[in-house]
């Protein structure tokens, strides 16, 4: 029913497919430092997180393009009631050119203060 595999093959075979799967996803072993952000927006505080006093952060990742650009937004934590502020804002965002498209991770705080 099954061909028959030589055992060392099977470990080669093995090691070729761990090793350059992240070689051809054009991974790297060290994680690239965060961009600078040329031009950040400040959130506005919304209604009802103003009536009830809310404290809290929203996490953001944005995908910004080679020219500082941000294409993309993606809530990854936080309060909702607060969330849509925050991505308005982060998509206004200028962040220092680079190479490649990046994803950045952000953390915008909110206080009625």
């Amino acid at each position: 029913m099954f061909p028959r595999i030589n055992g060392a093959k099977l470990v080669s075979t093995i090691a070729i497919l761990l090793f350059a799967r992240p070689l051809a996803m054009g991974q790297h072993s060290a994680p690239a430092a965060p961009r600078k952000i040329l031009v950040r927006v400040m959130a506005g505080y919304p209604t009802l997180a103003r009536r009830t006093n809310m404290i809290g952060a929203v996490k953001i990742e944005a995908l910004v393009t080679p020219d500082g650009v941000v294409r993309a937004t993606q809530v990854i934590g936080g309060n909702p009631i607060l969330a849509d502020a925050a991505v308005q804002a982060v998509r206004h965002w200028k962040f220092a050119p680079g190479p490649h498209e990046t994803r950045e991770e952000v953390v915008l705080q909110f206080s009625p203060n």
